[in-house]
């Protein structure tokens, strides 16, 4: 769990850790020893340093999910790239799929999923 916190995800740039508390986590091993990031903290430029990360953590939030928005596009892009279409013509078997708002609530979760066959009669 540490070490998913503690890793960029592609997704976002960002760990997630960072993004709700504006700052990056420190690794527990580095808590007990000798560090350099440890050895060079000072009091004064830490609380300095949090004022800045947290006037900048809207900056951060928004480009992350900018690059969010880019990565499900490529996600979608390359999907879609894969799915091929289908031409239907009248006379043609089709089933429909049975919505959450037409199901019948007597069977429950093993009741069909889809519907028919019905055949076209007009394209539209």
């Amino acid at each position: 769990m540490w070490s998913y916190n503690t890793t960029p995800r592609s997704t976002k740039g960002e760990t997630p850790f960072m993004l709700p508390y504006g700052y990056e986590a420190m690794v527990t091993v580095e808590v007990g020893s000798w560090s350099l990031y440890r050895d060079r903290y000072a009091e004064e430029d830490a609380e300095v340093n949090q004022r800045l990360h947290l006037d900048l953590l809207e900056e951060t939030k928004e480009s992350s999910q900018l690059r969010l928005a880019t990565y499900q596009q490529r996600a979608a892009r390359y999907y879609n790239k894969k799915v091929k279409g289908q031409l239907l013509k009248v006379g043609d078997l089709v089933l429909r799929k049975v919505m959450p708002n037409t199901k019948n609530p007597q069977y429950g979760v093993f009741g069909a999923n889809w519907e028919g066959p019905y055949k076209i009669r007009a394209i539209l």
